[in-house]
């Protein structure tokens, strides 16, 4: 499922037409670890099949146009039973002159063609949880020993976040409720708890009561809603880990499924994870930590690579780093995603944009307005516009002319991911038959 994008900084993404006439592309109707092509269009049948998340913006193959007038091809769920809308992308597959991905770029194996691909991004952009999902998709999921070891992370994350919240409100002098129940002892004893490594058993009672009334404090939620939100760090989960906290700090816990999904841990090293994708070619997807720190480590990678995915967070729009609280996140993304895709590393590979979080994005859309980051952004809270900004911010640094596939992701859905890389998979074989001669 992709789309060529290249742009002009001086267009906008509200008032600029189209120039070019784009041209619909088949989507396929899903995949399994093996490929299935089909041909057709996204129909309302499809809708009903399956309600699916990979909302695609346009950009048109000569300029940054964003079409108001294609319909709908999917629903993101938010909070409760709201459903967000988002342009479907009509396909143009226009190259712009480059090369797109095809196995010619990629390594021949013994059993074939090996395809490589670099998922980057910052740190927290969705890239660990993307690759779960391909080993739900492909690889069978989570072993019942792997599912035991996400435990001892899952509790971690919970310290973790109980942590951030004690230390932000001393920051922001945050005092306790007169008649609250708490003590600054037992925040204290919080702040110092160390969990034993790999510890599995039960999480210890006596520091979730603490974390549960600390949650619940009113002072919590004002604080972690408020005007100083963006100004200290929270883990993207937060929500989840603490509507689910009683059944996570229970005796006998086990970790679901979208328990993994949504929990956190800074991806540190090079990990490689094989799909197959039919017709003899694997796809080989490189994820390298997104923190600084972890950077320098990328250049490793960087050898004959025939497709990009770059993840960024929608959401992160009034963040800040992990490690630079003075730096905002989504400005630290425009500065990698440039310097991605206007490296000479990179001159004759395609990139997929993954606009990530977007159940996220569109519930804190309403709260937290966009143009008090963004001032020439004047979109309000419409998701569409808010997106479709974003998108423009972005592909209006590609001054290498790169072709561009966005898709609007969220990374904690399997439907969708599965949608995407459907999409993603669809695009290669096409162009692989095209770089055989089988396809003119």
């Amino acid at each position: 499922m992709g789309l060529c994008a290249s742009s002009e900084k001086n267009n906008t993404p509200d008032t600029q037409t189209s120039s070019a006439k784009a041209s619909p592309q088949q989507q396929p109707q899903g995949h399994s670890a093996r490929t299935t092509r089909t041909s057709g269009t996204v129909s309302q049948q499809k809708q009903k099949q399956q309600q699916q998340h990979a909302h695609d913006v346009k950009v048109n193959n000569t300029n940054m146009s964003m079409n108001n007038a294609i319909s709908p091809t999917a629903t993101a769920n938010t909070s409760g039973s709201q459903q967000i809308n988002l342009d479907s992308a009509l396909r143009d597959r226009t190259t712009n002159g480059q090369a797109q991905p095809t196995v010619s770029d990629a390594s021949s194996g013994s059993n074939g063609k090996e395809l490589k691909v670099l998922l980057l991004g910052a740190g927290e952009s969705g890239k660990s949880t993307v690759l779960q999902q391909l080993k739900i998709l492909h690889q069978n999921g989570f072993t019942d020993q792997e599912t035991k070891e996400y435990t001892p992370l899952i509790y971690q994350n919970l310290l973790e976040i109980a942590r951030n919240i004690i230390q932000a409100r001393t920051r922001f002098s945050v005092h306790l409720e007169p008649d609250c129940r708490l003590t600054q002892q037992d925040l204290s004893k919080v702040l110092s708890y160390e969990m034993p490594n790999n510890y599995t058993d039960q999480f210890p009672p006596d520091i979730a009561a603490v974390i549960s009334e600390l949650w619940a404090l009113p002072s919590t939620q004002r604080l972690i809603t408020g005007p100083n939100a963006s100004k200290f760090y929270l883990m993207d989960s937060t929500p989840y880990f603490m509507e689910n906290f009683t059944r996570i700090t229970s005796p006998n816990y086990r970790a679901t499924q979208q328990d993994i999904l949504r929990s956190r841990q800074m991806t540190s090293g090079i990990f490689d994870t094989v799909i197959d994708m039919g017709s003899d070619i694997k796809m080989h997807i490189y994820d390298v930590g997104g923190q600084r720190s972890e950077r320098k480590k990328w250049i490793h990678c960087f050898d004959n690579v025939a497709l990009v995915i770059f993840c960024v967070s929608l959401s992160e729009y009034d963040q800040a780093l992990m490690e630079d609280k003075n730096q905002n996140r989504f400005q630290e993304s425009l500065v990698l995603f440039d310097n991605i895709v206007n490296s000479r590393w990179f001159a004759r590979t395609s990139v997929v944009l993954f606009l990530n979080k977007i159940d996220l994005f569109a519930e804190k859309l309403s709260r937290v307005p966009m143009q008090n980051y963004f001032p020439d952004y004047t979109g309000g809270a419409d998701i569409n516009k808010a997106a479709k900004y974003i998108l423009w911010r972005f592909v209006q640094l590609n001054r290498a002319n790169l072709s561009i596939y966005p898709h609007v992701t969220q990374a904690t859905d399997t439907s969708n991911i599965k949608l995407v890389f459907a999409a993603i998979k669809e695009t290669i074989l096409e162009n692989t038959l095209k770089d055989s001669g089988v396809l003119q």
